[in-house]
Order: structure tokens, then sequence, then C-alpha cells
């Protein structure tokens, strides 16, 4: 009696409870690989986000601190007027010499516009330069050169090797069809077209005011604000929906150098 039933306490699983197990099994490895699945696409999305955030916010704090110091040091900062090139005629170098900003068209400078400038300043205390930003395309470009009395800022920083990539999968100025793909997922990004990097406000009488429409007081020596948008694109689509990734990104320099 005790031996028989000894016996048939060990006997093993049936076939319908074997198959059970295994579809538990598979049913509860599939949902962790799934899960695991997103989780990575949902990583590699986040991460290039997060790098394109980067690389957007480093480009955007050193633009702000050039708008910062730009025009310094003014004329009046001496009592024996330097040599030409040791003080800022104004914030901004404009081209052509005489010209009028007109913030989103309308004015008559070639530099600075919605996606040119060129700042003038002593920006590390070693003598006045030209630091001039330039979209070309989708990079947002930066370069640096002495500044040259009598010189040509624009000349001065197209010369081979001065101008070099700064902020890449820069959207602000996308071609027209592709910027109806971003309006479509980014409605608020895009409101109307391409988005100026650089909007201008220039002093006037009763404070300051968007330069626009080549305005009497939009010379660029009149610039106090330079507000900054850069809508930078990531690398690659989102992973999990295929989608284009942007992030936007926004900032005011203000100038606290007196004009010359």
């Amino acid at each position: 009696m005790t031996r028989e039933h000894t016996c048939r306490n060990q006997l093993g699983f049936t076939l319908i409870e074997m198959m059970v197990a295994v579809a538990i099994f598979v049913i509860i490895c599939g949902a962790i690989f799934g899960l695991l699945g997103f989780t990575q696409k949902r990583y590699q999305t986040e991460t290039q986000v997060l790098g394109a955030f980067q690389e957007a916010r480093l480009g955007l704090d050193q633009i702000v601190r050039d708008v910062n110091d730009a025009g310094y040091p003014p004329l009046n900062h001496f009592t024996t007027a330097p040599a030409a090139n040791l003080y800022a005629n104004g914030p901004i170098a404009p081209s052509p010499a005489a010209c009028l900003i007109g913030t989103a068209g309308g004015g008559t400078c070639t530099t600075p516009s919605d996606f040119d400038v060129i700042f003038e300043g002593d920006v590390d205390g070693t003598g006045v330069k030209w630091t001039r930003y330039q979209l070309q395309g989708t990079t947002l470009l930066r370069g640096v050169v002495n500044k040259v009395a009598g010189g040509d800022p624009v000349a001065a920083t197209n010369a081979a090797g001065v101008m070099l990539p700064y902020v890449q999968n820069v959207m602000n100025n996308a071609p027209a069809a592709q910027i109806a793909q971003f309006q479509a997922i980014y409605p608020n990004m895009f409101p109307i077209g391409p988005v100026p990097i650089f909007q201008y406000s220039c002093d006037i009488s009763a404070g300051t005011a968007l330069c626009q429409n080549a305005g009497a007081n939009n010379s660029p020596a009149n610039v106090r604000d330079v507000e900054v948008t850069l809508i930078v694109m990531t690398p690659q689509r989102d992973a999990e929906t295929k989608q284009l990734r942007l992030v936007e990104l926004n900032g005011r320099g203000h100038r606290i150098n007196p004009n010359k």
C-alpha cells in the first residue's frame, strides 16, 4: 500500500500542463522582449534629442555672450582716440557700411540679416574682433578674426579657414517642402515659413523697438537686443514613430555698452 502510494506521488506533469506552462513562458518572454525593444528605441531617440539640445544650447549661449560683449570698447571709452582697430564702431559690423536693418525682410543690409551677423567687440581682452555667425544650408558657421582698420568684415570672415561648422542640422531656413513637413508635426514652430535666427531690437527715443522695414532708427549701430532662435533636428528620425524630431531654443542677448 505504501509503495504503490509513493509511486503515484512521483508521477510527472501531464502533456497539457507542460503546454500550458510553455505558453505562459512564451507570453511572458514576449512581453519582456517587447518592453525591452520599446525601451531601447525610446533611449535611442531621447539620446539623440538630448545631444541636439546640448549642441544647440552651447551654440546659443555663446551667441548671447557675444551680443552682451558687442560694441566694447566704444570710442568714448578713451580720452585720446586710439587706432581704429582698437575700439568698436558699434555692436555690429554692417555690410554695406551704411545700411538699415529689416528683420524678416525689408532692410538694406546684407549683414546683419535674419541668418547672418557680424558682432564687433573685444570679447577676450586681446583686442577688437569680428565674430560672425552665418547659416549655410543647415549648418550654422562661426568665425572670429581681428578687426582691420578700414577693412571689410565680410571679406575678412570669408577668408579660407575662418568660418567653421558650429551647430549642425539647423532647420530655421530649410527648403519649403521640408518646412511643410515640419508644420504638420510642429505647427507652432513654423507659423508662416522660415524662422529668423536673429531678430534685432534698436534704440529709439522711447526705449527699444524691433528693427523692421528699414526704419530711421534701424542702423546696426543702434542695435540693443538680439533675439536668437535655433531650431535643430536630430540626425535620425524617431526610432518609434519614424517622425522627424526637432528642438527649439530661444535666447536674448542684451548689449550693455554705450554707443560710440
